[in-house]
């Protein structure tokens, strides 16, 4: 790969960071005059640690990934936006991505005014390195890559994976926000292998928590070093931090919500290859299905309108005529079944 340096914005390598007064301080203290903060109302009268110390440790216990290689941010969103920030020149460099694929991806570079370029997956949604390689040149930074993959379910073909980022000189992102639901393993082990891999995970699907909007990114110490230069100081809330922690204390009860939903989903399957309508149930190794219902659009109108709300992927690439639906409760997923069953084409 090409030097950090080479890769990220030179007003971004240069740039000097804000540092706030808990940046600046480190031991023990009883006295805290220098924040302008209320001294009341404790303990939320006082800023949050910006770096998440004592969150990144816990998660250093569960991920296995070392606290100075986790940026964490308001949810996976934060992480994707500085990612093109910090690497992207808008209005020349680019961004190469599978398709279809989480839609993000391209809204924010849209925002940033970095070009975006798609590569289709082929017709079974398997990725292929040398296309993905050869929509690259010499102004291509990133190259975002969604295993398992929204809104196909399919984990990307690992072997795919790595000639991309053995051959790419820029850096690859590989978003695992379904990996708990997947057989496959983590990226996260691939970090010393490959260091312009970044790995993005969420708290928002296994862990049940999308409401507190906490994305993690693990990359190489230099690279987490650079997020944080750009990142806004107390990006990571109080509440967020400490809702976290609690959810990791409570690792056990994740890993049998994402059993429960793993047979559900084969449950589910199930339910939906016996529904005249469903002309195809797709493989998954994420918490939803893609399904093929023919026209999508009334399928999707009659659900809604009976108060069943899925995602209408039928106008998404290789997606036509397609339903995603995510794993819910047995009575949700009952309620879906016999809505979907109703519906009269």
């Amino acid at each position: 790969m090409k030097t950090l340096e080479q890769l990220v914005r030179p007003n971004i390598w240069k740039l000097k960071p804000y540092s706030c007064a808990r940046n600046e301080f480190h031991g023990n203290a009883t006295t805290f005059l220098d924040a302008n903060e209320n001294p009341y109302n404790a303990p939320y009268n006082r800023y949050p640690d910006p770096l998440q110390t004592t969150l990144k440790n816990k998660l250093f216990q569960v991920k296995g990934v070392k606290p100075q290689q986790i940026f964490l941010g308001n949810g996976s969103d934060e992480p994707i936006d500085l990612t093109i920030r910090i690497f992207c020149e808008p209005g020349l460099d680019n961004i190469v991505a599978i398709d279809p694929t989480y839609g993000m991806y391209e809204v924010a570079a849209d925002i940033n005014g970095v070009e975006y370029r798609k590569v289709p997956l082929s017709e079974n949604f398997e990725m292929s390195a040398s296309k993905l390689l050869d929509a690259t040149d010499e102004h291509t930074k990133l190259i975002f890559l969604c295993t398992p993959n929204n809104p196909t379910g399919n984990c990307l073909d690992r072997a795919e994976i790595y000639k991309v980022l053995s051959r790419f000189e820029g850096i690859v992102i590989v978003d695992e926000a379904y990996t708990d639901f997947s057989s496959e393993p983590s990226h996260t082990k691939d970090l010393a292998t490959f260091p312009n891999l970044i790995v993005f995970q969420t708290f928002s699907k296994a862990w049940g928590s999308a409401g507190i909007r906490l994305g993690m990114a693990f990359a190489s110490k230099e690279i987490i070093e650079i997020f944080n230069k750009v990142k806004y100081p107390y990006n990571m809330n109080v509440l967020t931090q400490e809702r976290a922690l609690y959810m990791l204390e409570g690792s056990e009860t994740v890993k049998t919500w994402v059993q429960i939903l793993l047979k559900e989903r084969e449950r589910l399957k199930t339910l939906l290859k016996e529904i005249p309508c469903v002309q195809k149930v797709y493989p998954s190794e994420a918490n939803f299905l893609l399904i093929e219902v023919g026209d999508a659009n009334a399928a999707y109108q009659h659900l809604v309108t009976s108060g069943v709300i899925v995602r209408n992927r039928n106008n998404i690439s290789l997606c036509r005529g397609c339903l995603r639906v995510t794993v819910g409760t047995p009575e949700e997923n009952n309620i879906f079944v016999d809505t979907l069953k109703s519906w009269k084409q």
